[in-house]
């Protein structure tokens, strides 16, 4: 009874040894899953987690740097993908430091000497030019998903933040329609909805009623319903680059948006 009460009072202690990789993370996440207010953030981190696999059956304390940076460089993924790979390892360390599962903090010193993330982010963005938007528009009809990416350039909404518009915030009749992620100031926001992409706009909307579902963009080949998330946008995005033989990444979409608008003397504050 004594040690079954100490058990209860200190269960890391114990476990410490034996506890793996993948029970580290339902633990964590136990706690910190129930302060996040969007259900995509919570979508984002159990993507993350899906490309560590090979760590699931580790013994926590065994995982070394050379693991976690293992499992980041190889994940056929994104840059942005691999970025929140690595902040969910940041994120469990923590966590597994605190609770003396480990006595060191891993995360904290990968890629110490180089950043191949870092060093990839840091490209500078190239907006779409005005003969690809236009290829784009020529494309519409032909090639899936083709719409989005025009909404995107359109709009200046954040992939992630495009990809979750739910049809209740939109009214089509206004021309607005609201979202928005990342910080205070760019939640709940208004953004007009340009004349040419209305046609666009209704007819996913159109979509949406026919899958019964709540939101403007769907992954078909999913639940019914499920809005899809930064890596299927991406995929997407991707073979239509293909397609065009286009070379661009998924947030040069917002880039574009902003560089247009500036060229046409947006004010700072309204942009």
């Amino acid at each position: 009874m004594i040690a079954l009460a100490e058990y209860n009072e200190h269960p890391y202690e114990i476990i410490a040894d034996s506890i793996t990789f993948s029970e580290v993370y339902e633990k964590w996440n136990e706690g910190y899953f129930p302060t996040l207010s969007n259900p995509s953030s919570i979508r984002t981190i159990t993507a993350a987690y899906a490309y560590c696999n090979g760590l699931y059956d580790m013994r926590m304390k065994d995982i070394r740097v050379s693991h976690s940076e293992g499992t980041i460089l190889n994940a056929d993924v994104g840059d942005s993908t691999k970025s929140r790979i690595k902040s969910l390892f940041n994120m469990m360390y923590k966590y597994a430091v605190a609770h003396d599962i480990v006595d060191k903090d891993y995360a904290s010193v990968m890629f110490a000497n180089d950043n191949p993330i870092k060093r990839e982010r840091t490209k500078e963005p190239i907006p779409f030019t005005d003969e690809e938007v236009q290829q784009l528009w020529d494309s519409k009809n032909l090639i899936p998903f083709v719409d989005m990416v025009l909404i995107g350039i359109y709009s200046g909404w954040r992939p992630q933040e495009l990809s979750i518009l739910q049809i209740a915030d939109i009214d089509i009749e206004a021309e607005i329609m609201k979202g928005g992620l990342k910080t205070d100031a760019g939640k709940n926001r208004i953004v007009p909805i340009h004349p040419v992409i209305k046609p666009l706009i209704e007819n996913r909307i159109k979509e949406a009623d026919t899958l019964q579902s709540e939101y403007l963009f769907n992954d078909v080949n999913g639940q019914q319903g499920t809005y899809m998330t930064y890596d299927k946008y991406r995929k997407r995005f991707q073979k239509v680059m293909d397609r065009l033989k286009m070379t661009h990444r998924p947030h040069e979409t917002r880039h574009t948006f902003i560089t247009k608008a500036k060229s046409c003397d947006v004010d700072e504050y309204i942009l």
